[in-house]
């Protein structure tokens, strides 16, 4: 049996996805062939896999720990929400239709059957699999039924190590709650725990260890302190998104990016290229603020429900402030969900997104966009219009067309992509990853406000980032004693 291991949180944000990462880069620089696994997550950050499907983006980085290519098999099943009750649900990278969130629950026991076959194939091809549980195994009100947590571990044989996060504080009762409220077969699966996010001395936290093997009968696996390499990773979910408004709002910089936080952004790691840069601010404006008068640029993000959000931008007052930014001169980017909401209308004549019906849009490209077919998901590259390689990849539902199509931003191997508006300030397109490239991302910075390159290599940067996450896993926690508990089940 191949050895497994299962990171389970005591609750959400704890940093279960960046200990799986960083365990996975630990691990094979060990030599060892490791596979990451989630057997359910909820997320509209997503990518697109080698195999052609998509899965959350934190197992893209997972898979990119480990060094090699991502699967549809490592998050078997995938929400998508697209509403406060209601998500699209995708099964093996998969569109498998939506679902209200009563009726999800009712279909979660017909879905482990793919959880397991999707598992299966990873043992085969590993030495080692590491699984992230989703949310917390303490929510006992959704345990029937549970494919996420405890159910998962039971049906595989799985142990598992709950992860703690101190910085919220209640760390102590976090873990000693959780398991009063497992089961016995449950907790018999609990092997350890480790406590994450410590600031200061570490040893402070020493006269808690016996309290909790007193109470709980637990090991700790190790405190792992408070570390800056996951500021430069890839975020999981939208929870992230505060610090990156957090990071811009403090400090002037020579380029303003505004972005409105759109209520179902999606795949908004798009943006750390740009918070990456020195010398650019990424402000994301909140519900109610307006868009700086001073940004150089409005970035219009992907959105996992085009019409919805857009409803809410122009509630917002946000289509008067990016009228008035065009009109100053300033610059319009819009990608994926994004892109769509730039053109003239919108429309789901299918009700795919929701209700049928159709929106218009922001008039700023001479584009109409038609939510129709099959959902689009493809790994591609090529050159923009201004000379650039890029790469990057597809994933929306629907087909844009219109007379600034006749004006592509990009041209990829999968064909002509997006739009640019006749005097060349409003553009948009479907690539994800756009501004990774890093000549273009150099070259679209410096025509909006003459600069420097920084020189950042944005991909070699996160490939550093995840070497010093696993350094400081190393560090901190047991893992010889992690590989035990694994190699045990």
């Amino acid at each position: 049996m191949t050895a497994a291991v299962m990171f389970q949180g005591t609750g959400s944000d704890v940093g279960k996805s960046l200990v799986v990462a960083g365990l996975a880069r630990a691990f094979t620089r060990r030599g060892l062939a490791v596979r990451p696994f989630k057997p359910q997550n909820m997320s509209n950050n997503a990518g697109v896999t080698a195999d052609g499907g998509e899965i959350g983006r934190a197992q893209m980085l997972q898979a990119r720990a480990c060094g090699v290519a991502p699967s549809v098999h490592m998050n078997p099943v995938l929400l998508k929400p697209q509403s406060e009750k209601g998500a699209q649900v995708v099964v093996q990278g998969r569109v498998a239709g939506n679902a209200q969130a009563r009726d999800y629950h009712a279909m979660k026991p017909t879905l482990l059957a793919a959880v397991r076959d999707s598992f299966a194939r990873l043992e085969r091809q590993a030495d080692l699999v590491l699984v992230e549980g989703a949310g917390s195994p303490a929510e006992v009100n959704l345990r029937a039924g549970d494919i996420a947590n405890m159910g998962f571990a039971l049906a595989a044989g799985v142990p598992v190590v709950l992860v703690g996060d101190i910085e919220r504080g209640g760390v102590i009762a976090s873990i000693v709650g959780t398991m009063a409220l497992l089961e016995d077969d449950e907790r018999a699966t609990v092997a350890a725990y480790l406590i994450n996010k410590f600031r200061g001395d570490v040893s402070l936290f020493d006269g808690a260890i016996g309290i909790l093997k007193d109470r709980t009968g637990l090991d700790c696996l190790g405190v792992v302190p408070h570390l800056a390499a996951p500021r430069r990773l890839p975020a999981e979910d939208a929870m992230a998104l505060d610090s990156h408004g957090a990071l811009a709002r403090g400090e002037r910089r020579a380029i303003k990016v505004a972005v409105p936080r759109l209520e179902r952004i999606a795949n908004f790691d798009d943006l750390d290229p740009l918070v990456a840069e020195p010398d650019v601010a990424v402000v994301l404006v909140a519900a109610g603020e307006a868009i700086p008068g001073d940004a150089d640029l409005v970035l219009l993000p992907g959105s996992k429900s085009t019409m919805s959000d857009l409803r809410a931008l122009k509630a917002n007052g946000w289509l008067v402030d990016i009228a008035a930014h065009v009109r100053r001169g300033g610059a319009v980017v819009g990608l994926c969900g994004g892109y769509q909401m730039l053109g003239t209308s919108v429309a789901d004549p299918e009700g795919i997104e929701g209700p049928a019906g159709s929106e218009s849009g922001l008039g700023l490209l001479d584009v109409v966009t038609v939510l129709s077919g099959d959902k689009r998901l493809v790994a591609t590259s090529g050159t923009a219009a201004t000379g650039e390689m890029v790469r990057g990849y597809e994933m929306h539902m629907g087909v844009t067309s219109g007379a600034d199509c006749a004006r592509p931003l990009l041209r990829l191997e999968s064909g002509e992509d997006g739009a640019v508006s006749a005097d060349g300030r409003v553009m948009g397109s479907y690539l994800h990853g756009l501004f990774a490239s890093d000549t273009f991302r150099a070259g679209f910075l410096g025509r909006l406000r003459a600069r420097e390159s920084s020189g950042i290599a944005f991909e070699a940067g996160v490939e550093a980032a995840l070497d010093d996450l696993a350094a400081g896993l190393e560090a901190a926690l047991d893992l010889d004693r992690i590989l035990e508990i694994a190699r045990a089940r």
